[in-house]
């Protein structure tokens, strides 16, 4: 008879691996599986992280690092598998994976989010190098110094902003000639004196040997500066199960704070689903909530 798990957890970021310290401690019969156990984290893209309680500075594959060995000394089972489709039928969750298939009374899903990239040359190569995704995990890093951030919605502007208040100078590039912001925001980044937006522009490359130097304008002007902050918003990892659970217009898995979603038994962690404030921080109590509703949900 083929085995039948209490709870299979997709993704082993930190919500994911925060779930399976919490379902080890309560003893259910459970699987976490991920491409790369830990190693595809986002967290691992930030060189410093120094907002995590506990950690004065610590960057973040040794952060995710410890989440991960914290769940092993727990004896909790990872696989490294690739989830290509769960359904539900009679009551039970399938997950197929590329090698392997599990039957499961529930399911956590945490497969995170992506940045979306500018796909210029030298983002990638200084990726952690004076460029980032997060003005505020690593914005204090360019404390009176000077930062690019790239983008015009309300995260680029709220990132803007908040550097406005740390930096030297701060640099808003936009390639439309209006903000999409809310007012409130653009009016707050107006009046900083030592802001300055540039309408109409885009960015064709950012300049750098071993850290951020510069930008180079698609009109061929070059703006020096220390960080570059890319916001040109994000894409949640939830293709897989799009006509499987209820999302929002954006493509966010619709939860709430105890991760329930529109699936009875389908659990949604981290920056998947939908919320105001994602973080590390915010990602582990997601798991944790998780694994609580499905003890709630299994009794």
């Amino acid at each position: 008879m083929e085995k039948l798990y209490d709870l299979v957890i997709c993704g082993g970021g930190a919500a994911g691996l925060s779930a399976a310290v919490y379902a080890s401690r309560s003893g259910l019969d459970f699987v976490l599986v991920d491409t790369a156990s830990s190693m595809g984290s986002q967290i691992t893209q930030t060189s410093e992280i120094e907002n995590y309680p506990g950690f004065e500075n610590i960057n973040g594959m040794e952060l995710i690092m410890k989440f991960y060995e914290h769940a092993k000394a727990l004896k909790a089972p990872m696989i490294n598998d690739e989830v290509q489709k769960i359904s539900k039928q009679d009551g039970v969750f399938t997950v197929k994976c590329a090698q392997n298939e599990f039957k499961t009374k529930t399911v956590i899903y945490c497969f995170g989010a992506t940045h979306r990239t500018l796909g210029v040359q030298g983002e990638h190569e200084l990726l952690g190098k004076g460029v980032g995704y997060c003005a505020v995990c690593d914005g204090f890093f360019f404390r009176n110094k000077t930062a690019v951030v790239i983008g015009g919605g309300n995260t680029a502007v709220t990132d803007a902003v908040y550097l406005t208040k740390i930096c030297k100078k701060v640099y808003l590039i936009h390639r439309r000639d209006t903000l999409r912001a809310d007012k409130v925001l653009s009016d707050k980044l107006e009046n900083a004196e030592n802001a300055e937006i540039l309408y109409n522009t885009e960015v064709s490359q950012i300049i750098g040997e071993q850290r951020v130097e510069g930008v180079e304008l698609k009109n061929g002007e070059k703006i020096m500066c220390d960080g570059v902050f890319i916001a040109v918003g994000i894409s949640p990892r939830s293709e897989l199960v799009m006509d499987f659970v209820k999302l929002d217009k954006a493509g966010y898995i619709v939860a709430d704070e105890s991760g329930k979603t529109s699936v009875d038994g389908f659990f949604a962690a981290g920056d998947v689903r939908t919320k105001h404030l994602r973080q590390v921080i915010t990602a582990c109590s997601d798991g944790a909530s998780c694994v609580d509703s499905v003890n709630r949900y299994l009794s």
